[in-house]
């Protein structure tokens, strides 16, 4: 049976519970970080918890040591036999009053598995009508008020499309509602800057520490003429897009986009948490 772990304790997951006043249920005050594993291990453990230390400040939260985390990893991996799949760390402001001010119940704490369903090879996108606020007090914050990416990846689906991509107030190019997204124009690969309001994913990280990215603006414009694209993400990885808004891209995927996707195989091939 599968195992979850919740405030210290590995429990079958129909035993698991937290409090129905839990604020990250009632009021989405929790941050989370999913990572990869690859045959039983998870994948670049110190970036996850790094950025689940900078969600939790963001919100005022205290992250876990990451020692216990790293514990509680290990324990689910074991207990659930998880090979190559996925691991949710979720911190929550724990058991609240029903306003959105927190209670004093202590923070809840729980660390999940799941299997993965491979991702298709290539994804449509679509752009949806809503911006993102990159000079919002939760922008680049990895936390579980996902109300939002809810609506826009049911928005794109209903058109056909596997991802939604975000705009951002000042009309460029921001992220999807689980990845970031490159852009090659001009025979370079672009991904928007973090002051964009975009997550600061760790896939985005090592592509543009590969060396074949760089950080600017994204318009529209560029978006509509580009010779290639891709999303990156924890458990896409690297996924080519092959139309955006219906419109198909010149390649799916391109030369860089394929670059990318070997330049991030071999690094899981060679350190598991670089």
């Amino acid at each position: 049976m599968n195992k979850v772990w919740v405030n210290g304790d590995l429990v079958d997951v129909t035993e698991a519970t937290v409090s129905v006043f839990d604020h990250g249920l009632t009021v989405g005050d929790g941050v989370f970080e999913t990572l990869k594993t690859y045959g039983g291990r998870p994948f670049a453990v110190r970036r996850h918890l790094e950025r689940l230390a900078t969600s939790a400040a963001g919100l005022g939260l205290t992250a876990p040591a990451p020692e216990v985390l790293r514990t509680a990893m290990e324990e689910v991996v074991a207990a659930n036999g998880v090979d190559d799949g996925a691991l949710r760390i979720t911190c929550t402001g724990g058991r609240g009053p029903l306003g959105s001010a927190r209670g004093d119940s202590g923070q809840t704490l729980i660390v999940a598995s799941a299997a993965l369903a491979p991702w298709p090879l290539t994804t449509r996108v679509a752009v949806v009508p809503w911006p993102r606020n990159e000079r919002g007090a939760v922008a680049g914050l990895k936390t579980t008020s996902y109300a939002e990416n809810v609506v826009a990846l049911g928005w794109a689906h209903q058109r056909g499309a596997g991802e939604a991509l975000f705009l951002n107030l000042a009309g460029n190019v921001c992220e999807g509602t689980g990845s970031n997204v490159f852009v090659a124009v001009g025979g370079r690969l672009v991904t928007p800057p973090l002051s964009a309001g975009c997550l600061a994913g760790v896939t985005r990280a090592l592509v543009l520490e590969a060396g074949d990215a760089v950080e600017a603006d994204v318009t529209v414009a560029d978006l509509e003429r580009a010779s290639e694209a891709f999303l990156a993400s924890t458990t896409r990885e690297v996924q080519p897009i092959g139309d955006v808004d219906g419109r198909p891209l010149p390649s799916a995927p391109g030369p860089l986009t394929e670059a990318s996707a070997a330049a991030l195989a071999a690094l899981v091939a060679s350190d598991l948490d670089p």
